[in-house]
């Protein structure tokens, strides 16, 4: 069943009264049709189709700095590895693959259903409509593994494509199957796609773990903020610094005027990250570090993204 019938499927039910999807479902699955069929719409390659369900980003709780949320102590808790690669949705309907995309704002994504299509199954044993979330990932062991990664869903070239090593790893499927997260992961599992579940996983690039709840009941009645669920969260440990010297403070003027210095740094690793630059805040925070042209100081990227000076060495 293609998506133009599953649609037809689901406009006979909801007659019915008896309706399969959430209304909010049934129509970005339209509007994504929609836009397949336009002719011109926007540029090849740029044109974003939204995921049947949002991809929410997680909130980052760091060990012994941040308060985990207050569940119920009664629920089962799972703990995961957070992978580090390229997060995408996968969209099946009663069982054939129809559309892959890129995570883009969670809300909507670029297709790479012609990529996806060389890792993941195109089919599998789910009935209905069925959103498998999840990672495709490169072994750690190649050099820049996180970009290796994500650079492979921009290729142009398929049979480069297909010649790179990466592996699609399940963490999500919506809407749920069973009232359990790790039930629902096995039968990811038993259509041959491998869930975070399975393993620890450690021969891939990780950020830290993922904590959730293991009810889907409870995960959804928990809620959601604008950017993450409250039914889960990444737990990571803050990363040591990196010490480097300081060769130089640029002065730039942002668009409301505000003057803003910016560290020059002799270059260093962090990560998979080269960092050359550095935040600098203000005038204060260089007094308060007691900071000077060719002094040692400890970098780190805050968030693992934003490169900043804690302290000088």
């Amino acid at each position: 069943m293609n998506k133009t019938e599953y649609l037809e499927y689901c406009n006979q039910m909801y007659a019915k009264g008896t309706p399969i999807v959430p209304d909010d479902v049934y129509d970005r699955l339209v509007e994504n049709t929609e836009l397949e069929n336009q002719v011109g719409y926007i540029e090849v390659g740029e044109q974003r189709f939204k995921h049947p369900f949002p991809m929410y980003s997680l909130q980052k709780v760091f060990v012994g700095e941040d308060k985990e949320p207050d569940w119920d102590i009664n629920e089962t808790k799972i703990m995961t590895a957070k992978l580090d690669g390229a997060a995408v949705s996968i969209t099946y309907m009663d069982g054939e693959l129809q559309q892959a995309l890129t995570r883009g704002d969670g809300k909507a994504g670029l297709d790479i259903t012609d990529k996806i299509r060389f890792i993941a199954p195109r089919y599998i044993k789910i009935k209905g409509l069925a959103q498998i979330t999840g990672e495709v990932v490169a072994p750690k062991t190649i050099p820049n593994a996180r970009n290796y990664a994500s650079g492979a869903l921009n290729l142009k070239d398929i049979e480069e494509f297909k010649s790179r090593d990466l592996t699609f790893i399940a963490y999500g499927i919506q809407p749920a199957i069973t009232d359990s997260w790790v039930a629902d992961m096995n039968i990811v599992s038993d259509s041959g796609i491998e869930p975070v579940t399975a393993s620890d996983y450690s021969m891939f690039p990780q950020d830290g773990k993922v904590v959730r709840v293991d009810s889907n009941k409870y995960f959804e009645s928990l809620g959601y903020t604008a950017h993450h669920p409250r039914g889960s969260f990444a737990l990571k440990t803050r990363q040591a610094g990196v010490v480097t010297r300081l060769l130089d403070v640029e002065w730039n003027v942002g668009k409301s005027g505000a003057i803003s210095p910016v560290a020059i740094l002799e270059p260093c690793v962090i990560g998979e990250a080269t960092v050359s630059r550095a935040t600098l805040h203000n005038m204060a925070y260089i007094e308060a570090l007691n900071l000077e042209i060719g002094c040692n100081v400890e970098v780190i990227r805050s968030g693992e993204i934003i490169p900043r000076i804690v302290q000088r060495v």
